[in-house]
């Protein structure tokens, strides 16, 4: 059994080992979408596949949708030509239930697949064909927050964006560049309407979005690339929106066991592939069956019957921006970025097995959530915070078929520490005068500085996850000797005060000297790291 269009024409055979077909016409709904594209992708990654894509799976199962996605890669051609050309688009979907069943079903509202790669004539032509059809209502993206970075820590521009600015709409190589350049020919075209909606997990991703695109069109209108009227265009937002979402859904990397017990189905070609740019993608995607996606109903061109999709939700800006703090400031990311990696530190490879097994962590897990975060979160009405934190910890973090590794949790936590632990923090400030009273919160960014020495509590050396400050934070940590405390004296306070990275200075919130004590405990010596967390989770 082949993942193409023609392989699965042989339904009797993928039904027979379990596997749900399409119930629509894949070929008709993809050429559709090349004639008249309605919905463009960005990051077309695990998340988009089998969440958004999924989404419009069930929306064209139900006859509410005629077209599938245009997916649009910007990082990683890779991804492309090793999972997206190889099977017609297709993908599969394995759903991991708590109690060990899965649900597949193949998907086929991945219509197209185009790098947004201007040195590639034909693809960068085919990708304003697409931006200039009057059709296309909603460019939605999953490219992680750094996808929207324009500048580094110290406020200057990472290289990659100065030579956007430098090189123009032409050569434009960044996200946020080829996004602004195909605004710019949509803008020529006709100045048709559009909603550019971001479903990264931030807090105001719309508004992120927004300012990354206003940036690089007025650094290119200084330029002289681009006119004042273009700047009109893409600043009113009744013509180019920019809705603010939330987006939950927990999606490991593709499991090499999953992949091999499809293969045992009879399911040709599943092993998981690793890109040049380390990306961990597979035919397949797995996941939870719990998803979340709030979106401000803001789409000036229209926009598919998205209300109907399995776990949308369409609200004000307000209630967006509430369900999404409940979530990335609150109930779930905060959990994450505090206890990932410290399990990495402690040697546990898989989240739920750490806090299913390890007591001190699901305790500290715990407090996170219930105890200092639920008492300063912000009630969105349309979800219950409290019983989002339970389904949590009583059904999604629990369940280790999920296989969601620590190392997983602790990429790109630099990006994450102002959202995901600064806006409670700042909260504590508003509400008490200071954070002080914070224990779990303070141990977590502790924890995280001690990963980031790469060595665990047993003395053994491990490869930190991807993030964009790991060399910047290791040099700044370079002098301190595990085993020798007396080697740390300040060099936290750069990274702890700077605002760039907290969204405040953690010192004048009054968490900064109890981050450097329960750090300066942690690298006491072999089994510091352990003894620190048992001692302030039993307090």
């Amino acid at each position: 059994m082949k993942l193409t269009v023609e392989g699965i024409k042989n339904r009797e055979a993928w039904e027979k080992a379990g596997i749900t077909l399409p119930g629509y016409d894949v070929e008709k709904v993809s050429q559709k979408a090349k004639e008249e594209p309605g919905w463009v992708h960005f990051g077309i990654g695990n998340i988009f596949r089998i969440f958004i894509g999924g989404i419009a799976d069930g929306l064209l199962e139900e006859g509410v949708l005629n077209r599938g996605i245009t997916c649009v890669e910007t990082f990683d051609y890779d991804v492309v030509d090793k999972i997206y050309d190889p099977y017609d688009n297709l993908g599969l979907s394995v759903i991991l239930h708590g109690d060990g069943t899965r649900e597949y079903k193949v998907l086929g509202s991945l219509a197209e697949a185009v790098k947004a790669q201007a040195s590639d004539q034909a693809q960068w032509k085919r990708l304003k064909e697409i931006f200039t059809s009057k059709s296309l209502q909603m460019v939605s993206f999953t490219i992680t927050e750094k996808g929207y970075a324009l500048q580094k820590a110290d406020g200057t521009w990472f290289p990659f964006v100065e030579a956007d600015i430098k090189n123009g709409p032409d050569k434009a190589a960044g996200a946020m560049a080829v996004v602004v350049a195909m605004l710019y020919e949509r803008y020529k075209a006709g100045k048709y309407p559009l909603a550019l909606v971001s479903m990264d997990n931030c807090s105001q991703n719309g508004a992120k979005l927004r300012e990354s695109v206003l940036t690089m069109a007025e650094e290119w209108k200084k330029a002289r690339f681009v006119d004042e009227d273009f700047l009109t265009y893409v600043s009113d937002e009744d013509v180019v929106a920019f809705p603010w979402t939330m987006i939950d859904k927990i999606t490991p990397r593709p499991s090499e066991q999953i992949a091999a017990d499809l293969e045992a189905l009879g399911v040709e070609d599943m092993q998981p592939v690793i890109t040049g740019k380390k990306t961990y993608i597979a035919p397949f995607v797995n996941a939870e069956k719990p998803q979340y996606l709030v979106i401000e109903d803001h789409f000036p061109n229209g926009r598919p019957a998205l209300e109907k999709g399995f776990g949308v939700y369409l609200a004000d800006r307000d209630t967006v921006n509430m369900s999404e703090r409940m979530k990335v400031t609150v109930c779930l990311n905060p959990v994450h970025s505090a206890t990932g990696p410290l399990g990495v530190v402690l040697g546990y490879d898989l989240f739920a097995h750490m806090l299913n097994t390890n007591e001190d962590m699901m305790k500290m897990a715990r407090m996170v959530a219930y105890d200092e975060g639920l008492p300063v979160v912000a009630d969105p009405k349309i979800l219950s915070p409290k019983a989002f934190v339970d389904e949590l910890f009583n059904d999604r973090f629990p369940n280790e078929y999920l296989g969601d590794t620590n190392l997983r949790l602790a990429v790109d936590v630099s990006q994450m520490v102002g959202i995901r632990f600064g806006e409670t923090i700042k909260a504590y400030v508003e509400r008490f005068g200071d954070a002080s009273t914070l224990t779990a919160i303070p141990l977590g960014i502790a924890g995280w500085l001690r990963y980031m020495l790469a060595v665990d509590d047993e003395g053994k050396a491990y490869e930190l996850a991807p993030d964009p400050m790991n060399e910047e934070i290791q040099e700044q940590l370079s002098d301190i000797v595990i085993g020798k405390p007396e080697t740390f004296k300040d060099q936290l306070k750069p990274i702890l005060s700077n605002e760039r990275l907290f969204f405040t200075d953690l010192y004048k919130d009054g968490v900064g000297r109890k981050i450097e004590d329960m750090f300066r405990e942690m690298i006491a010596g072999t089994g510091a790291v352990r003894a620190t967390i048992h001692k302030y989770v039993q307090k």
